[in-house]
């Protein structure tokens, strides 16, 4: 954990500060734009141009990443390369295509089964569809030994269950809210189960495994690619770009995850940009889905 706290507070002092606070107006601001005027369902919902729910979030995302690396640019004086230039634009061209896409395949002739088993590989395919587009851009931009932080090379596990330990309270308060609890848990989206779906614990384990596979393409995308990835042109800068860029995409979320989404990126970001690794932030993130999850359940039933 000293560790932990040491990257904190080296970010603290070596930080830029009119960057950090200029980054974080401009997202408060876009947060408030978010819950106050509907932004993203102006965006997404209710635009005239073509394909609205993937256009409308790349402009989003486009705009949530690119402003904060503009002030970046402008405060620190650094040289564009054409390949930061690509990133910048696959990057939020992929988080949109992930977000923005839906389809239904035929897998049962059971209507019941068939949005049972659609539901249930909706994360896993989109969590394969990403990594292997990530692994194309290590292969193009960054083909070092950091590999996006899929490694485990001195990682201690320990500050992460505390860090998770830390989240109980504060996820069991969120769990008596009626926001929190309209939205969650995901399970609902498969219940009822089809009527000869027995066991149902096992239908039920298999689609939080499901949901539980994206938080590795969430970490991969936004700690290993845009920290990681992009700290080979920009260094530690690399972090407030993709915190704020990491807290628009939760603008669909309650307004509470949605702010703290920002620290929290920050918080990761931080961590996985000195330990070059996800796995440790990876077992947070999931950790704290899944204890949402199981808060949730509990919470509806009391609240």
């Amino acid at each position: 954990m000293k560790k932990i706290v040491g990257y904190l507070n080296g970010f603290s002092r070596e930080v830029d500060k009119t960057i950090l606070v200029v980054s974080t107006l401009f997202i408060a601001g876009m947060v408030w734009l978010n819950y106050g005027a509907a932004l993203e369902e102006r965006l997404v919902h209710e635009a005239p141009y073509a394909f609205p729910e993937f256009t409308g979030r790349f402009f989003l995302f486009l705009l949530t990443f690119g402003f904060p690396y503009a002030i970046v640019f402008a405060r620190k004086k650094l040289k564009l390369h054409w390949s930061f230039l690509a990133c910048l634009l696959i990057a939020p061209f992929l988080f949109a295509l992930k977000a923005g896409t839906n389809f239904i395949v035929q897998l049962s002739a059971d209507y019941n089964w068939n949005l049972y088993w659609n539901e249930i590989l909706y994360w896993p395919v989109r969590t394969v569809l990403m990594f292997i587009a990530l692994v194309a851009c290590w292969w193009i931009f960054h083909r070092d030994k950091d590999r996006y932080g899929l490694n485990t090379k001195n990682l201690q596990w320990k500050p992460y269950w505390l860090m998770l330990l830390f989240m109980v309270p504060l996820i069991a308060a969120a769990s008596t809210q009626p926001d929190f609890l309209a939205t969650y848990p995901k399970l609902k989206n498969i219940l009822p189960l089809p009527p000869d779906a027995h066991p149902g614990w096992f239908y039920k384990l298999l689609y939080e495994l499901g949901y539980g596979s994206d938080f590795f393409s969430i970490e991969l995308f936004f700690r290993g690619f845009l920290v990681i990835g992009f700290s080979r042109w920009v260094g530690k800068e690399a972090i407030i770009p993709m915190a704020c860029f990491y807290c628009s995409i939760h603008f669909g979320k309650p307004l509470g995850e949605c702010i703290s989404s920002y620290f929290g990126g920050l918080l990761l970001g931080i961590v996985s940009y000195h330990t070059r690794s996800i796995y440790g932030g990876l077992m947070v993130h999931l950790g704290i889905a899944w204890l949402m999850e199981a808060g949730a359940i509990i919470g509806g039933k009391l609240f």
